[in-house]
């Protein structure tokens, strides 16, 4: 379902415990949870994360999320529909910078996990095809992020 990779950050078990919940969460919501779909997820830090933005996007500068899908949108409803999955297919790569996920998090006022949470679910819809550049493709991706989040009940506080 996932890996977890650190890149130059200290490994932290509170990190794992809010990935494991929302990412099983977001394979239950779309119906994935036997489909051998698999997501590395890469902590990181600022310096890093831009550096990875400027080789994979020509932007030069660090962001709190990057996510890299393995399919197009279309391409992965029609796997999904026919269960058409090789021995653990990638849907793709979550990068998250933690730092700004800090950040953010006061910024923002609430929790750190409650950022983290929104980093991870917010990857997750853009490997699964969703973006949020027209107004209308940004109101159904948000309202599967704040579904998830509910679910959980990870609320802004």
């Amino acid at each position: 379902m996932y890996e977890v990779v650190y890149q130059q950050i200290e490994e932290k078990k509170e990190y794992e415990e809010s990935i494991k919940k929302v990412i099983k969460q977001c394979f239950i919501e779309e119906g994935l949870e036997n489909s051998k779909l698999y997501i590395t997820i890469t902590l990181t830090n600022p310096e890093n994360i831009q550096k990875i933005n400027k080789k994979y996007r020509n932007i030069d500068k660090a962001t709190d999320v990057l996510s890299f899908p393995m399919f197009e949108k279309d391409e992965l409803e029609e796997k999904i529909h026919k269960n058409d999955f090789k021995q653990e297919d990638i849907l793709g790569d979550i990068i998250i910078s933690i730092e700004r996920v800090k950040e953010q998090a006061k910024e923002y006022e609430h929790s750190f996990e409650r950022e983290l949470s929104y980093m991870l679910v917010h990857g997750f819809y853009h490997l699964m095809g969703y973006d949020h550049i027209k107004e209308e493709d940004k109101i159904v991706m948000r309202l599967k992020e704040e579904k998830i989040l509910v679910d959980l009940k990870i609320n802004r506080e």
